[in-house]
């Protein structure tokens, strides 16, 4: 497997890695997050005029045409910078869910307007008392004179305050937990009956508790086939653990060498303190972990594209689950190596760990993952063993 990128992603890489040392020092990004808007909109306009917010768009819509890899060079640039901008939300999960089941009409209305960042989308799936789990819906939709009338309640909806547009899962048919019965509806937030209490999380973004009361949406706002919504919400929630794969080897990326650059300059007994066997050691540690979560990255990226459910779910879980482990270890002896200074608000080494604490979180920890990943390994066929030994190669 040829795991080099093509000269179009390295040009992508670039430009991105270029834009950000110039636009999105840590003291622009601590100003943004003061601001408490959500995002920085001469960022986001940058980001546009860059392409970046087409990268998941087709061609034909203005867009870049990319994919999984695509979406890892730019997400693992994102953790460098630890950028908030709402990217996920909208480039990545948005776009994919218009892209992949949207109405002729819905991609060449919204997806020119995604990439241009005249329009941005979030996506509301969890539901209070849900935890990780997809399938517990119990927001419902009922179609009544041609309209959706949605009612409920969704979680921790990351970036709505800042979405023009949300997408929101409901149920039109059975319980909470069944595996169909679940649409997807396009809800502004500006409909009557929407409300919603905006609240910072410990990492820098924001994110909406939002209620829905009797809103009334058009038929044309459905995403898809009804009733089948499920597997949509999956894919694209898959998606988005990707890129929070490959940002999160972006975080761990940046305190290497943060980590690094502190030992070489921070003196004892006269001397470096990069120089004690010890310490040594302990990074060689941090750069394997770093190592090895990147790899999985890349297989994240690559496989989460593939037509084969159980292939891109079990690659997906194998990613988030290795990823949020290492990402604790990294932190904690980043903030361990730096000393007490690692802890201190002005030093960007605990804003990385923060980052990477709430990556870990966000749409199933590891252990909810390495769960995931057994059931799926379990419901795999077994190898065929049934062919005669005399055809085996020998060693």
């Amino acid at each position: 497997m040829d795991f080099d990128f093509t000269q179009e992603q390295l040009l992508l890489q670039d430009s991105v890695h270029k834009f950000l040392e110039r636009n999105y020092d840590f003291d622009t990004r601590r100003e943004i997050v003061a601001a408490r808007q959500g995002f920085g909109p001469m960022a986001w306009q940058g980001l546009a005029s860059l392409g970046l917010l087409g990268v998941n768009v087709p061609e034909s819509h203005g867009g870049f045409g990319g994919g999984g890899v695509e979406t890892m060079v730019v997400m693992e640039a994102f953790g460098r910078h630890l950028v908030v901008e709402p990217w996920v939300a909208s480039a990545v999960m948005g776009t994919s869910c218009i892209v992949t089941a949207g109405t002729d009409d819905q991609r060449n209305y919204l997806l020119p307007l995604m990439a241009s960042g005249e329009m941005k989308l979030a996506c509301a799936f969890l539901e209070p008392g849900g935890r990780y789990d997809l399938s517990r819906v119990a927001t419902t939709a009922r179609l009544e004179d041609g309209f959706w009338h949605i009612s409920g309640s969704k979680a921790v909806v990351v970036h709505g305050a800042v979405a023009d547009l949300l997408i929101v899962s409901a149920r039109t048919a059975g319980q909470p937990g069944d595996a169909e019965g679940i649409s997807l509806f396009f809800v502004n937030p500006g409909e009557e009956g929407v409300e919603g209490r905006e609240f910072p999380l410990y990492d820098g973004t924001r994110a909406v508790e939002a209620g829905f009361h009797d809103v009334r949406v058009s038929s044309d706002s459905l995403i898809g086939v009804q009733d089948q919504g499920l597997p949509l919400v999956e894919l694209v929630v898959d998606r988005a653990i990707a890129a929070l794969c490959a940002e999160a080897v972006g975080c761990m990326q940046a305190l290497v060498e943060r980590t690094a650059e502190y030992l070489k300059t921070r003196q004892q007994f006269g001397v470096p303190i990069g120089r004690f066997q010890a310490l040594q050691h302990r990074m060689v540690d941090v750069l394997m972990h770093t190592e090895q979560a990147r790899s999985m990255a890349m297989l994240a990226a690559l496989r989460v594209g593939s037509p084969d459910v159980a292939q891109r779910r079990k690659a997906v879980s194998a990613a988030k689950e290795l990823i949020g482990r290492a990402g604790r270890f990294v932190g904690q002896q980043a903030i361990q190596l730096h000393g007490g200074m690692g802890m201190t608000e002005e030093l960007d080494v605990g804003h990385y760990v923060k980052r990477l604490q709430a990556i870990d979180t966000q749409f199933g920890d590891a252990d909810w993952h390495l769960d995931r990943f057994v059931a799926a390994e379990a419901a795999a066929p077994l190898p065929d063993f049934s062919r005669p030994r005399s055809k085996w190669k020998k060693l």
